[in-house]
């Protein structure tokens, strides 16, 4: 399926690319409903007072394993309008947001619906995911092997359940396969993303571009990183570490933290660094300097306090080192965080 720059010129307009929605019991209303919104601008802007694009259009519609109501994860009912065994072929097919429950997904739900997406895939489909949709669209196999991304908070659910996909929960675009036909999002609103480059990629980039204002669209360019909140594990059963991990919480910005550490711990230095690295992933240094970037976002977040301040607060008497690391962590320069997240002035209570 060729992007729009390389059809051939022709007075008669493409037909429009076929987009099928996937509804699933567990689907989030608000990903599906501005998805299908999104893809069927071409139409709504036919009234607009901008000059109709040249390149293709979409026509998008919901589908399911059964047409008719469908009551969603949040209650809310929606209308199936065909469903899939309906549907021979279509251009893109796109899994919407789905919610899991206490965070587990349970495989081989919906068979059917896997059967389809596998037989989409065959005759061409692009196969898209938007958040945590990936889950069901990992059953398919396609994705082993391949890189793709997930809404950071289901990153660990997700590897349990598809240990044989490459997860980048910092990604808000993956673009995988050998004809690019593999396709997630990540977390939540990077749908956006997920549409617009679906435009650009079929319609132009003015097209994406002209959809971006009449939606107030943007794409999510610094990544997830700075939305991601660290947490460091504690499933990991070593009690010995776990403790060290208690005491840390509080006491990140003592000045020399692992080594109070680990003369806290019975075990010697060398034995403890390797466990601590072993149950959580990270050097007991990483760890503190994730727990103090953490603490430091917070306080961006919600005081006024100047950087260099913060960074002394939160263990740190080199500024400039404050500042590198900070932005290295989240990829945003600590002003730059601020200004994204802390609350305007008029949300702020008078």
């Amino acid at each position: 399926m060729p992007p729009a720059s390389s059809r051939s010129p022709s007075s008669t307009p493409p037909a429009p690319l076929r987009v099928a929605l996937l509804a699933l019991p567990e689907a989030v209303l608000s990903t599906l409903a501005g998805l299908y919104d999104v893809m069927n601008a071409g139409a709504l802007m036919e009234t607009s007072d901008e000059p109709a694009a040249s390149g293709a259009t979409f026509r998008a519609e919901i589908v399911g394993e059964r047409a008719g109501a469908l009551v969603l994860a949040s209650g809310v009912p929606l209308t199936v309008q065909r469903p899939i065994e309906e549907i021979e072929s279509c251009d893109v097919v796109i899994v919407p947001s789905v919610l899991l429950h206490d965070g587990l997904w349970r495989r081989d739900r919906h068979p059917r619906a896997v059967q389809w997406l596998r037989r989409m895939h065959e005759r061409g489909a692009l196969l898209c995911s938007a958040c945590s949709g990936i889950f069901l669209l990992a059953e398919t196999g396609l994705y082993d092997g391949q890189d793709a991304t997930v809404h950071f908070d289901y990153a660990r659910a997700f590897a349990a359940v598809h240990p044989a996909v490459r997860i980048h929960p910092e990604r808000v675009l993956v673009i995988a396969g050998r004809r690019e036909e593999l396709i997630s999002s990540g977390a939540s609103t990077t749908w956006h993303d997920l549409a617009l480059y679906l435009i650009a990629r079929f319609a132009g980039a003015t097209e994406a571009q002209r959809v971006a204002r009449m939606y107030a669209l943007q794409w999510h360019h610094d990544g997830l990183a700075p939305y991601i909140t660290f947490e460091g594990r504690r499933d990991h059963g070593d009690a010995e570490i776990e403790a060290a991990q208690r005491w840390l919480a509080t006491h990140f910005s003592v000045a020399s933290p692992v080594e109070e550490m680990i003369s806290r711990s019975r075990l010697a230095e060398r034995t403890f660094k390797r466990r601590f690295a072993a149950a959580t992933g990270l050097t007991p240094i990483a760890y503190v300097q994730r727990l103090r970037v953490e603490d430091a976002k917070r306080r961006l977040e919600r005081t006024d306090a100047a950087v260099d301040e913060i960074a002394w607060r939160v263990g740190y008497e080199d500024p400039a080192f404050f500042r590198r690391l900070f932005k290295r962590t989240t990829g945003l320069a600590p002003g730059a965080y601020r200004k994204r997240f802390c609350l305007p002035d008029f949300a702020r209570p008078r």
